[in-house]
């Protein structure tokens, strides 16, 4: 049986490997979760990523997470806000601000997956896919 949401599955690892200070870890690849991941990078909240094989031969996407020092990481929360009984989708007008600007809040557009900085600068509205701070 299928997953019915990978997004969800990848945001939930990352956070519960955050949590008990995990190095890295690996999350099932996908081109979503892939552009996900570029936009994190991109914003500051993990060190990197890369595209492994696991044991079974799989290609997986291993995230390095990032933290400021010994007892507090860069990611404090991340939240997934559009789910597949409840789809999310706003305008570039109502693009919601996350904690005041000091998070990011992670969108799909037709340009691509974009921050929400991103896609307001580009008037492109589209559906809401997680928040990040």
């Amino acid at each position: 049986m299928g997953m019915t949401d990978p997004i969800a599955d990848m945001l939930t690892r990352i956070r519960n490997a955050n949590n008990v200070r995990f190095k890295n870890v690996d999350v099932l690849l996908s081109r979503i979760n892939l552009n996900i991941a570029k936009v994190l990078k991109k914003s500051g909240y993990i060190s990197g990523y890369d595209i492994k094989k696991d044991a079974r031969g799989h290609q997986v996407l291993r995230i390095y997470l990032r933290y400021a020092d010994a007892k507090r990481s860069v990611l404090t929360g991340i939240q997934r806000v559009s789910k597949p009984g409840r789809r999310v989708y706003v305008r570039s007008e109502r693009i919601p601000k996350v904690l005041n600007g000091y998070g990011i809040a992670i969108l799909s557009t037709s340009k691509g997956i974009l921050t929400d900085k991103e896609a307001s600068e580009s008037k492109l509205g589209g559906e809401v896919l997680c928040n990040v701070w």
